[in-house]
């Protein structure tokens, strides 16, 4: 890519947006030297008041807060995270951002700002109503503030776009020393709109900005697949939910472990060639955690030795683990039987959070020396 200069430059004069105004005949006015190419990075706030994404709020007290909180109610898909009263959540857009994005800035004290209805749509209507009816062809963005993980501070980012890729994509290129790129894809929707924020400010009533000079852009793009590219797909998401909520899930987790019982345990020789086996640091590190927690007479202990594996569970694979569940004192105790079936779940729980499935199986009928339960532990197939 050729290297040239960029220019950033605020878009001045545009005055009050409000319900039904004419967004495009706006930008048009205040800009009468846009031209063809330009990429202009429009606040979303601006968009929203067009479109009339208002809600009526008191103008203090407790009751605006209510209003707010019904807001974000509203505007929320899912949420994230939680700490008091601030909540990151997911939008209906698929955006994760504080407050589902409702904002009482820049408007009047009696009204709260929600998100565009479609930031992407909102991005292909203004460029097609500057590309239709006064011959502009220009890219748009749709930016936002935005607050990042693990940093301090806030910037904007690209709610939506259109008339430009979103993503740079780097891959299979080789960078100066011969090295393959295997994961590099730049947002540059979202650099433009951080870029863009430099001259806007968030308080001297400059909604638009203009980034000119980005290479290859002649305005006559395709509107492109938008900022809705970008949100990534909830299976590789590593961090989709807050410490407290991944917490809450994992409980779920543990109070929703099927109640498998197998009388037959598959034999050994039908074991996956590929199976891998069970890490005793694993079963140690389950072992660990409960112990703690397991009533008084409950004996959890691996068994390792293959005699008494075969005698206790004949059709475990070798690659499974097995660990025997003991009760000391008498067998016929209710209440000891109910916090020894308590405790094999909790075995289970903590043997779950180590990646690693788990059954109860039958101890053998008439061995004296049998313990009255049996989990039986297997690595998932990688």
């Amino acid at each position: 890519m050729t290297r040239v200069p960029l220019e950033i430059v605020p878009l001045t004069g545009m005055g009050e947006v409000r319900p039904g105004d004419d967004l495009a005949a706006m930008i048009v006015a205040a800009g009468p030297w846009l031209r063809a190419g330009d990429v202009l990075v429009v606040t979303s706030k601006v968009v929203s008041k067009a479109e009339g994404r208002l809600v009526d709020a008191p103008a203090a007290g407790p009751a605006r807060d209510a209003a707010r909180e019904a807001a974000i109610t509203a505007e929320t898909a899912r949420l994230v995270a939680r700490r008091g009263p601030t909540r990151i959540v997911q939008t209906h857009h698929g955006f994760v951002m504080a407050a589902a994005g409702v904002d009482a800035s820049n408007v009047a004290p009696d009204k709260l700002v929600l998100l565009p209805k479609d930031p992407d749509a909102a991005a292909r209507g203004l460029r097609a109503a500057l590309r239709d009816r006064f011959g502009l062809r220009v890219a748009v963005i749709v930016s936002d503030t935005m607050g990042r993980t693990w940093r301090v501070g806030l910037t904007d980012v690209a709610l939506g776009a259109a008339g430009l890729p979103p993503v740079r994509d780097h891959r299979g290129e080789v960078d100066p020393y011969g090295n393959e790129l295997q994961l590099t894809q730049m947002a540059i929707v979202d650099e433009m709109a951080g870029a863009a924020e430099l001259v806007k400010g968030k308080h001297d009533g400059v909604p638009v900005a203009v980034v000119r000079g980005y290479p290859g852009l002649t305005g006559g793009e395709p509107d492109g697949p938008g900022v809705a590219a970008l949100i990534r797909d909830p299976a590789e998401d590593l961090f989709s939910l807050g410490t407290a909520e991944a917490r809450a899930e994992g409980l779920r987790a543990a109070a929703t472990l099927p109640a498998t019982r197998l009388t037959d345990a598959p034999p050994a020789d039908t074991a996956p060639a590929d199976t891998p086996p069970v890490d005793p640091a694993a079963i140690a590190a389950a072992l660990a955690t409960v112990r703690a927690v397991t009533a008084p007479g409950t004996r959890l202990v691996p068994v390792a030795e293959p005699a008494v594996r075969a005698r206790l569970a004949p059709g475990l694979p070798p690659t499974g683990a097995l660990i025997a569940a003991h009760l000391d004192g008498p067998t016929a105790d209710t209440t000891a039987l109910l916090l020894l079936g308590a405790d094999l779940h909790r075995l289970r729980a903590a043997l779950a959070a180590q990646g690693l499935a788990s059954t109860i199986l039958p101890a053998p009928a008439g061995d004296p020396g049998a313990p009255l339960a049996l989990v039986a532990a297997a690595a998932p197939r990688r």
